[in-house]
């Protein structure tokens, strides 16, 4: 039995609670048993591994909801001549970046084949903890049918452990289903919507019907009691994934009064990735091959995006913070927080919505999500008040302690001796 004890902090504790000044964690092997004030601890008299968080920031490990883990999106001249197998090795440079950003949980919207995931679980190598969906469903010409107007085909190929994902009609989006779950999908993911990515749709083309959608929930909850998450940003699309039972809405770009008041009467969560199109039309600034097609929608829909998860916000409807890593740069996540802050939220609803409502999009909040008794201990200790300036973690050098499971995977405190002592 080993314990740890972090002092010497201000803990947020990702509650929405106010923040406590001199503060202190103590973590028993890999779970958190006590957090307060350093006077409300009851240290065990025997030897502690001392975290000094140096007049630092306490909070739980942060969550995104919304990442591609082997995919980052570059040159396409370089990802046509790139080999198979090298987007696993480059998959480890992305979950090394994602967790030294502070994430230290994920919920994978696609391409991540769940030997990857395995990987990590086993300790082979680092990376957050992760939900993964295989591979999204999608309609023949749709967003994720990457057939291009040239007749050429550059849509990802599948092979064992990553079945195609396309799919029309109900009969073939009910083995879809079945074929995602049996290669380990944790939750499932379809394109309800076309999107910016995709070469011959557009955001607001409706994509399966509310028949078809509702067997993919059916199918999912039914026989394994999983999820479903869509892509969905045209509002004809977002009323029929709400309608069908669909559990988060990713993007929610054409939002209208209609599909938000049918989020809040079904619960559904809200996963806005505001990063999303303002990172392609930054992408295009420096990259000569970013599709002209791309380019044209999210500049079209910058605006539009902002206004409509605006909106969602001020009705009260449960947004969890994703990202699209993958679009941009895996690492850069926590650009998303500034963004949602510009839309109304406030830097104290942003770590909420990346914490505590995270773990409860992903069905980890019994577990993860807080700091409190019992939790699993993933935290992070910050070198600057992000309640002050949210946007200093978007500089991934301010997050100087990030732990998973109990055990610190980067550390870059002045300091970073570890005192053990018997107090």
């Amino acid at each position: 039995m080993t314990y740890k004890l972090i002092k010497n902090g201000t803990l947020i504790d990702g509650t929405g609670k106010e923040t406590v000044a001199d503060a202190a964690v103590l973590i028993q092997d890999n779970l958190i048993v006590a957090a307060g004030t350093m006077n409300d601890i009851n240290v065990p008299k025997q030897h502690v591994e001392i975290i000094d968080a140096q007049n630092g920031f306490i909070l739980p490990g942060l969550f995104d909801t919304h990442v591609h883990m082997m995919l980052e999106i570059k040159d396409i001249r370089e990802t046509l001549i790139t080999p198979f197998s090298l987007k696993f090795y480059q998959a480890i440079e992305y979950m090394k970046r994602t967790v030294n950003a502070g994430i230290t949980s994920v919920r994978d919207a696609g391409f991540t084949d769940f030997g990857v995931k395995e990987a990590v679980e086993k300790g082979l190598i680092t990376g957050p903890r992760m939900q993964v969906s295989i591979n999204p469903l999608t309609i023949t010409g749709g967003h994720g049918d990457s057939w291009m107007h040239s007749g050429l085909d550059i849509t990802s190929k599948s092979y064992p452990g990553m079945p195609s994902g396309i799919c029309d009609g109900p009969e073939q989006v009910r083995q879809k289903v079945r074929e995602m779950l049996r290669a380990g999908a944790d939750i499932i993911k379809v394109h309800a919507t076309g999107g910016v990515m995709s070469p011959t749709d557009h955001p607001e083309f409706t994509q399966f019907s509310q028949e078809e959608l509702s067997i993919m929930v059916q199918e999912a909850t039914y026989r394994r009691g999983i999820k479903v998450m869509a892509h969905a940003q045209g509002a004809e699309g977002i009323k029929n994934a709400v309608r069908a039972g669909i559990h988060s809405i990713e993007h929610g770009i054409f939002l209208d009064d209609e599909a938000i008041e049918l989020m809040l009467m079904k619960g559904t969560y809200l996963v806005p990735t505001l990063l999303a199109p303002v990172s392609v039309l930054e992408a295009s600034n420096v990259n000569e091959s970013m599709p002209d097609y791309a380019v044209k929608k999210a500049r079209e829909v910058v605006d539009i995006h902002r206004e409509s998860i605006s909106k969602a916000y001020k009705s009260g409807v449960k947004i969890a913070m994703g990202t699209d890593a993958g679009v941009m740069p895996h690492g850069t996540n926590l650009r998303e927080l500034g963004l949602m802050c510009d839309i109304g939220m406030s830097p104290m609803e942003a770590i909420v919505s990346s914490t505590k409502v995270a773990a409860e999009c992903m069905g980890w909040e019994d577990t993860l999500g807080t700091i409190e008794n019992g939790k699993i201990a993933d935290f992070i200790i910050t070198k600057t008040n992000p309640l002050e300036d949210i946007r200093s973690l978007e500089d991934s050098d301010n997050i100087v302690v990030v732990a998973k499971d109990g055990e610190i995977k980067k550390d870059l405190r002045v300091d970073r001796k570890q005192v053990v002592a018997h107090i």
